[in-house]
């Protein structure tokens, strides 16, 4: 996996998250859910009995777009890919990072 050279602070879309956080943070939460009357469901996500609720935040769709965007820029899928991989991401250490292995059935 290659490393990102531009800190996370520079990169294009962290700081239109910025711009975004500015442009949202008096949003309150019963405009909405007026806006959208599906964000209760649609902004849950259940899997492996973990129940994750997040339409309850000032999130809206293009927050996660942004952070989407903010993943795919900082090359998320890479390193996913890198640690199933076994590749050594850990640079402290120069060695595979084994968070899969610990986490593997017995």
């Amino acid at each position: 996996m290659t490393a990102t050279v531009k800190p996370l602070t520079e990169r294009t879309t962290w700081k239109a998250l910025g711009s975004h956080h500015s442009a949202t943070k008096d949003l309150h939460l019963r405009e909405l859910f007026t806006s959208d009357p599906s964000r209760g469901e649609r902004m849950t996500a259940e899997a492996s009995g973990l129940f994750l609720d997040y339409s309850k935040n000032r999130v809206t769709n293009e927050t996660l777009n942004l952070l989407f965007g903010l993943a795919n820029e900082s090359g998320l899928r890479a390193g996913i890919e890198a640690m199933f991989g076994g590749e050594k991401i850990n640079i402290t250490e120069k060695r595979a990072v084994l968070h899969v292995a610990l986490r593997a059935p017995k």
